[in-house]
């Protein structure tokens, strides 16, 4: 049994793997701003141990990783809501990385983005590149879970609501093909890397679930809610206009793809439980999501 420190334990990806953690007989440590929230509360009920600290506090990473075995580490330059802050991703990571050096830990699992690693020019990707290089320098035993497109974004924000009018918008073409996969199958996964350190150490493994067109997931949308969904190619420029960001990745999406090994993935590791997108979109509570 290893004692896990989790990073972001309170969001999609970290709760993931620290639930995950947790059911495969492991110690959690769940590391969260905000220790009195909600999602906290239910990790603690879980059996999480919850522990305050902040990536711009060098003290409370160091007081939350001491004798810890192993970590679980979550960037998003995503946290502020106002678009990508791609230089606090990089700041953040760096001090995150260098707390885990200090506290000599066995193994640091990093979730970054597939095909991060390939000088994609995709802002947030590089961001996620740049920690990986520190975390790589960093003389620690270490792991890169490097997640395709998330199929929980497809249950918030433009996607749900274009979904209440039938129309399933998004910025492909319909036939592109795009790999996905759920933060319950990353978390699976992370918890598996976790678990067996020396299979891992010094591998970075590009993960997904499924692999669909956007008209195809339309289809499943339109299945698992029970009417018809048509997909609706959204314009780059319109997307521009939030998030060059944004824009970057869905163009990077479009023209070179995001392919990972899918298949070899199942063979390779089916304790995993891996879903597929259908498997995804008949678990979600779309009455509640939508409002009706």
């Amino acid at each position: 049994m290893l004692t896990i420190a989790v990073t972001g334990a309170t969001g999609a990806q970290g709760g993931a793997a620290a639930r995950a953690a947790l059911a495969a007989g492991h110690r959690v440590r769940a590391l969260t701003r905000r220790p009195g929230t909600p999602a906290a509360t239910a990790l603690h009920d879980l059996g999480a141990e919850v522990r305050a600290a902040d990536f711009d506090d060098p003290a409370s990473l160091d007081t939350a990783l001491a004798g810890a075995d192993a970590l679980f580490a979550v960037t998003t330059p995503f946290s502020t809501g106002t678009g990508s802050d791609t230089g606090t991703e990089i700041r953040q990571g760096t001090a995150l990385v260098d707390a885990a050096a200090r506290a000599r830990l066995g193994h640091v699992v990093l979730t970054s983005a597939a095909h991060a690693d390939r000088g994609t020019g995709i802002p947030h990707y590089e961001s996620k590149r740049a920690v990986e290089q520190h975390l790589r320098a960093s003389g620690l035993p270490w792991t890169v879970i490097a997640p395709a497109a998330f199929m929980d974004n497809y249950a918030s924000g433009w996607t749900l609501d274009g979904l209440r009018t039938g129309v399933f918008a998004w910025p492909m073409p319909a036939g592109r093909p795009l790999t996905l996969i759920p933060a319950a199958d990353i978390g699976a996964f992370a918890a598996l890397v976790l678990g067996r350190r020396d299979d891992f150490a010094g591998h970075r493994i590009d993960i997904a679930s499924d692999a669909l067109t956007p008209a195809q997931i339309a289809a499943a949308l339109g299945t698992a809610l029970g009417r018809p969904v048509t997909h609706r190619q959204v314009p780059l420029a319109e997307v521009r206009t939030h998030s060059a960001d944004l824009a970057a990745m869905f163009a990077y999406f479009t023209d070179h793809g995001l392919d990972v090994d899918v298949t070899g993935l199942r063979r390779a590791y089916p304790e995993v439980g891996w879903h597929t997108f259908a498997d995804w979109a008949h678990g979600q509570d779309w009455a509640a999501l939508l409002g009706r």
